[in-house]
C-alpha cells in the first residue's frame, strides 16, 4: 500500500512536471514559471528566527529547519522508544554522544540537513552546503557518525519520518509533499548503498 501511494505521487508529480514543460515556446504567448520548493516554502522573505529571539531568517530555511529537526525528534522518539524497526542501530554512535551530554553533533546534523535541502530546492542563492556527500554521509567505513548502512525499507521508513514531520509543521499542500519525495526519492541511490 505504501508503494502505490509513492508511486501514486511521483506519477501526479511527473504529470505536473510535463504540464509545465509543455508550455508553448511562442513567444507571443505569456509563459508559465514554475516556483522552486524553496519558494513555496516561504522563499527568501525574513522572518523572525524562532531559535534565535532579535535574528531573522528565510522563510524557506526556517520551514526546512523545522521539518528537519522534527524528523530528528521522531527518529529518537521511536529509538527510546524501544520502536520496531528503529533506527537505533544507524545512529547508535549519534545516540551515544548525545546521552553523555554532547549535542552538537546533533546541532551539526540539522544545520547539514537544512543547508543541503535549502541549497538544492532553489534556495543556492543564500544558502550553501559543504557537508559531506549524500554517498560518504551514509557510508559507515566513511562516517563514523553513521552506525549502519541503510536499506530501502529504512529509506522508506525514513520517507515516512519525513512526512509526518512535515505535517506536524503545517506542510500539507500535496503538490509540495509530491515534490518533497522526489527529492528525497532523488537521493535513494545515494543513501541505499550497496
Amino acid at each position: 500500500m505504501k508503494k502505490l501511494i509513492k508511486i501514486t505521487l511521483l506519477a501526479l508529480f511527473i504529470g505536473t512536471a510535463g504540464t509545465f514543460l509543455s508550455c508553448s515556446d511562442n513567444d507571443d504567448e505569456p509563459t508559465m514559471t514554475e516556483l522552486t520548493l524553496y519558494q513555496k516554502l516561504g522563499g527568501t522573505l525574513k522572518v523572525a528566527d524562532p531559535n534565535n529571539p532579535g535574528m531573522m531568517i528565510e522563510k524557506g530555511r526556517l520551514s526546512y529547519r523545522s521539518v528537519v529537526d522534527s524528523t530528528i525528534t521522531l527518529i529518537v522518539a521511536d529509538i527510546v522508544a524501544g520502536s520496531s524497526g528503529n533506527f537505533g542501530a544507524h545512529f547508535a554512535p549519534l545516540v551515544g554522544e548525545v546521552s553523555g551530554g554532547n549535542t552538537t553533533n546533533v546541532a551539526v546534523l540539522s544545520k547539514n540537513l537544512t543547508d543541503f535541502f535549502s541549497a538544492n530546492t532553489g534556495g543556492s542563492a543564500t544558502n550553501t552546503y559543504s557537508g559531506a556527500s549524500m554517498i560518504n554521509a551514509h557510508n559507515p567505513a566513511i562516517n563514523s557518525r553513521m552506525g549502519v548502512k541503510a536499506t530501502n525499507a529504512n529509506f522508506d521508513k525514513f520517507i515516512g519520518y519525513v512526512g509526518a514531520a512535515a505535517g506536524l509543521n503545517g506542510v500539507t499542500d500535496p503538490v509540495v509533499i509530491n515534490q518533497v519525495v522526489a527529492v528525497l526519492e532523488s537521493l535513494r541511490t545515494q543513501v541505499v548503498q550497496p
